[in-house]
């Protein structure tokens, strides 16, 4: 995701090499990727991409882990079909890339996997994550669709000039202390609003020592120093969801 003054720097990380527990199927006029629940609880959880796109192994393998814990989750293709972006490309390009890819314009993607889900996966309760790129749509549909019972949001922009706090339901938001895309000012910012006028429960975690991308790009054997915190918000992000979906 792209802050408002500079392209984003989010480099693709430590890609994993994940072929995938789920299958892809047409929501509507979306490709998407679904893994269901072993033991299906009317639990479901949508999945955002960040910029690299729907098909990212790493996303996917978000998507199963968080299926592995008792929800069927969905991974829409939100960017419909346009080229996500690519690791080697030219940066320069990338804010005129991203006016095609608003992550608050989904709202017609987002009714179309809602639909799905309740009437193809017979789900009664439904939270969603998302990534980046997603961690913003999160934020968006948190503020718009009562029917998501809980959303985290993982490293997403805040937009200062924006309501960034009528959240119609429990949101937890994950930040990286070293993040080049988001600086802490915004994290602050986004407390204070959120501390003054946000009417449900939320919370803001932001963790030491780590950099944009660090909860869903890196290896499961990353770093002896890292690993410990990708453990920490990976198990804080499905906790939320077992708290309040």
């Amino acid at each position: 995701m792209a802050n408002e003054a500079h392209p984003c720097p989010c480099d693709i990380g430590h890609k994993l090499e994940y072929g995938g527990m789920g299958h892809e199927v047409q929501v509507e006029h979306i490709k998407a990727y679904v893994t269901r629940c072993p033991v299906d609880a009317g639990k479901a959880v949508i999945v955002i991409q960040d910029i690299f796109g729907w098909q990212l192994p790493n996303t996917r393998y978000m998507a199963d882990m968080i299926a592995g814990n008792g929800y069927t989750t969905i991974v829409p293709d939100f960017f419909v079909g346009q080229e996500p972006w690519h690791p080697s490309g030219d940066w320069s390009t990338f804010p005129e890339w991203l006016k095609t890819r608003n992550a608050r314009n989904i709202d017609k993607e987002v009714d179309a996997v809602l639909r799905y889900l309740k009437q193809q996966c017979h789900a009664q309760k439904i939270g969603v994550v998302g990534f980046c790129w997603g961690g913003v749509a999160v934020h968006h549909v948190m503020m718009k669709y009562p029917e998501f019972r809980a959303g985290v949001s993982v490293y997403g922009i805040v937009k200062d000039s924006e309501d960034v706090y009528s959240l119609k339901n429990p949101t937890l938001f994950i930040f990286a202390e070293n993040d080049a895309v988001i600086p802490l000012e915004q994290v602050s910012s986004l407390t204070q609003k959120l501390k003054e006028h946000c009417k449900v429960e939320y919370q803001i975690k932001t963790f030491s020592g780590q950099t944009h991308g660090f909860v869903h790009r890196k290896r499961e054997d990353c770093s002896p120093e890292d690993k410990p915190y990708v453990d920490e918000a990976r198990r804080n992000l499905l906790e939320w969801l077992n708290k309040y979906v």
